[in-house]
């Protein structure tokens, strides 16, 4: 007997999702809305072509469940990792500096030939990272077990 997979089947289990293409691209941005971590927690791997952030995301996914059990919010490791990546540029982003705490407010692509381009991750304060890739392929993958927000709070945003 095969049964379709529900909704429910998912709960509980580490994201891992990707983007090949820039209609994937929104997905893992509202995932990462408001994820936290220091500056320290960038790293790019030069010769693998490879950047990638250890991030304390915040679980978006899981804010009505917790609502409704009365529980608190929870955040979680994440790995968001960008490949063929072939420069990187900062602007009022001090990077390697562990007492720098970035918040990370969105991810978008700015295409320049074909399927190359630039992928601009924005942090709170007006600080920027620019990845220009080959090819769009970024994964946003969970690697910690969810534990509860240290503020106990939804992260909000003035309009």
């Amino acid at each position: 007997m095969t049964q379709d997979a529900r909704f429910e089947d998912g709960a509980e289990k580490p994201l891992r999702l990707r983007a090949l293409a820039v209609e994937d691209l929104p997905v893992i941005a509202t995932l990462t809305q408001d994820a936290v971590f220091p500056a320290s927690e960038m790293n790019w791997q030069k010769s693998k072509r490879r950047f990638a952030v250890l991030l304390n995301r915040f679980r978006w996914e899981d804010v009505e469940a917790a609502k409704s059990q009365q529980r608190d919010v929870e955040r979680v490791q994440s790995v968001l990792a960008i490949e063929d990546v072939v420069a990187v540029a900062s602007q009022g982003v001090p990077r390697g500096d562990q007492d720098t705490v970035l918040s990370l407010l969105s991810i978008e692509f700015e295409p320049q030939d074909g399927v190359s381009g630039s992928i601009l991750l924005t942090f709170a304060g007006d600080g920027a990272v620019r990845v220009t890739v080959e090819a769009l392929e970024m994964t946003l993958t969970d690697v910690t077990k969810p534990y509860a927000a240290p503020s106990r709070m939804t992260p909000k945003h003035e309009d």
